[in-house]
């Protein structure tokens, strides 16, 4: 039978020339409606012609797998300064992992001499590929395979000695398979929630713009497998420093994202001042230095940053944004987020190495003597719940490399921790004791000497 060409006719018209009780006019109908609600309403990521996007640059960008593997393999090769653990989580059906890569010089002396902690986190967001880039290049440096220009080795090792450092290259692993995959604009986990929303500070608030797409807090706070891992890193390692690195714009962030304010105190004008000197020495001031809820135009409710100050309670708690492309369309994600030309690539990766390297040197001076005075975290200083402290620990921890010096501090963190734990419960038990025995003697009936 030849086929009836007809011309093209949409969904809407078609339903008109059916009677209106017919069975394909009903569904005709419901696919033009369904076509009128994504036009206005839906998410114009997934309705954009593929053809009009920036594709990702697979000659500049590893794959997620290729990535760990070359840092596995510079673990390998660098086992007396860097360890990898890989901490997995799982909650109703859901797992993640995170692999976190420790740098420490001269890892088998003994050494006293207490050394500042700093915490880095990349690749929260699945779609920013070039923050995980750029975790690669500082561990390549740090364990001197590259180096940065017009960086003295011999400052450089003496700025190192004094530094303990924390590498997560890729947070959110399900997430940037994702985007791999082809959905080039996502940045949420494997399950649709923002790793940036899910933490416990001011968690679930939603402003007037509030799109799911972009900014899901999940069911609760932690409720997300990535950020109960990265709050048991943070609470059981305690930083000094906690950066959070993004991509999307150029900005040099500190404390609050949900609210358009600064915190008060000494510590405030400590950040504001490093990131002040940061943006003048590497990036010729173009930077935005400031609050992230009072500086990019929008507030956050419960990112991570917030969450490391407020209750981590870390001196120096920091959000950056190493690159944005503003005049690439909203739906061009890849571009957006990320270099797409081999000059722009590096020039971001040199720039972001040098600042990171800076603060490395500039960090202990701007604390002074706050980061030496306690080399471990204690339940009683931070007032955080027992439960809480001991998820520091309890995580479940794999690593292929040798960790005995690791494993050991991890132990005597733990027996000194209960050993406090101990003393208070002792002195608790002792006053109540003594408070008992006390009423006793005061309820003692009085007998007179004098017979009646």
């Amino acid at each position: 039978m030849a086929h009836l060409l007809v011309p093209p006719m949409t969904a809407n018209a078609m339903a008109h020339l059916l009677p209106l009780s017919s069975p394909l006019s009903i569904t005709l109908c419901f696919f033009a409606w369904l076509q009128a609600f994504l036009v206005v309403h839906g998410n114009t990521n997934n309705i954009t012609n593929p053809s009009s996007l920036t594709p990702m640059n697979r000659d500049l960008y590893h794959s997620s797998g290729d990535l760990m593997e070359e840092i596995k393999a510079l673990v390998f090769r660098h086992p007396d300064e860097l360890t990898l653990d890989t901490m997995k989580s799982r909650n109703k059906g859901y797992s993640a992992e995170i692999a976190v890569v420790t740098y420490c010089r001269r890892r088998q002396e003994t050494d006293d001499q207490p050394k500042l902690r700093i915490l880095l986190s990349f690749g929260q967001h699945g779609r920013e590929l070039i923050t995980s880039e750029l975790a690669l290049r500082i561990l390549s440096i740090l364990s001197k395979e590259q180096f940065l220009p017009n960086l003295d080795p011999a400052s450089l090792d003496s700025t190192l000695d004094k530094l303990l450092i924390k590498v997560v290259p890729m947070e959110n692993l399900n997430g940037r398979r994702l985007v791999e995959a082809g959905d080039l604009c996502e940045r949420r986990n494997g399950r649709g929630v923002d790793p940036n929303r899910n933490w416990s500070v001011d968690w679930g608030k939603k402003e007037k713009d509030y799109d799911p797409y972009e900014e899901n807090p999940g069911t609760a706070p932690f409720s997300e497998p990535e950020t109960q891992i990265m709050r048991k890193v943070s609470m059981s390692f305690d930083p000094h420093i906690w950066i959070n690195i993004h991509s999307g714009m150029e900005a040099l962030f500190m404390p609050y994202d949900h609210k358009n304010t600064t915190p008060d105190g000494v510590s405030s004008h400590q950040m504001k001042s490093l990131l002040e000197e940061l943006n003048q020495l590497h990036f010729q001031k173009r930077c935005m230095v400031g609050s992230g809820g009072g500086s990019v135009g929008y507030l956050a409710h419960g990112t991570a940053t917030d969450f490391m100050f407020d209750i981590v309670k870390v001196p120096m708690a920091f959000t950056f944004e190493i690159y944005g492309d503003g005049a690439a369309s909203s739906r061009d994600c890849f571009k957006m987020f990320n270099p797409t030309e081999l000059g722009t690539f590096n020039r971001v990766l040199n720039e972001w190495s040098a600042a990171f390297f800076t603060i490395f040197k500039l960090g202990p001076e701007q604390l002074g003597e706050n980061y030496s005075k306690s080399s471990v975290p204690t339940l009683l200083d931070k007032w955080v719940s027992i439960d809480e402290y001991l998820e520091g620990y309890l995580v479940e921890r794999s690593s292929r490399y040798g960790k005995k010096m690791e494993v050991l501090e991890l132990g005597m963190q733990e027996i000194r921790t209960y050993f406090r734990l101990f003393l208070l419960s002792s002195v608790l038990l002792m006053f109540m004791f003594c408070s008992r025995i006390s009423k006793r003697k005061c309820a003692r009936p009085i007998v007179s000497a004098i017979a009646i």
